[in-house]
């Protein structure tokens, strides 16, 4: 089963942009959808980007549509989260998770699909 590590988080100012990846160490993500949730301090952990197995379909939260891009390198069994225009509001805690065995073009947006997570990694943007 796959292992996930995240990274690429950090301070940026609002109107900035990171580079989140998640690494599957184990094994192959290639038969995962592959989703990010974050979390906020006080906040329940929630929803932001899913992809499918195959990469074909993607699927976004409203509140990070237009700005983040979710993709994956199966070849090398990284999933990226791509986030421009950061925010204030898009301070958190951002997890990478991964649901095994879904069709090759369904990603859902549901934390209870998700069968692996990762330890999370911080994402501060200063105003």
């Amino acid at each position: 089963q796959v292992q996930l590590v995240e990274s690429g988080g950090g301070l940026v100012q609002t109107g900035g942009s990171l580079r989140l990846s998640c690494a599957s160490s184990r094994a192959t993500i290639t038969y995962y959808a592959m989703g990010w949730f974050r979390q906020a301090p006080g906040m329940e952990r929630e929803f932001v980007a899913a992809i499918s197995r195959s990469g074909g379909n993607t699927d976004y939260a409203d509140a990070v549509k237009g700005r983040f891009t979710i993709s994956r390198d199966n070849a090398h069994n990284t999933v990226y989260l791509q986030m421009n225009s950061l925010k204030p509001e898009d301070t958190a805690v951002y997890y990478c998770a991964a649901d095994f065995g879904v069709r090759s073009d369904y990603a859902s947006r549901f934390q209870t699909a998700y069968d692996h997570w990762g330890q999370g990694t911080q994402v501060t943007v200063s105003s």
